[in-house]
């Protein structure tokens, strides 16, 4: 991981930890402890998701987490 794919996975665990009204850590581990998705789709998709908007990579990344099962 380089930094600006570094730089973008903190600003995703951020901005879904605001939307979700959960604290950082708390995202970090449904992202990265409790599934794959930091590892496995974050990171690998930095190329095109970091083009988009604030609120489409918020609500991909939460309509992820939700198809995961991690939020209902």
């Amino acid at each position: 991981m380089n930094i600006k794919e570094l730089e973008f996975a903190v600003f995703c665990i951020e901005n879904i930890a605001e939307r979700l009204s959960l604290n950082g850590k708390t995202t970090y581990k449904l992202l990265s402890e409790d599934s794959t998705i930091l590892d496995e789709y974050i990171i690998p998709s930095y190329d095109v998701l970091h083009t988009q908007s604030k609120q489409y990579i918020v609500d991909d990344i939460i309509d992820f987490m939700k198809a995961k099962g991690l939020l209902k």
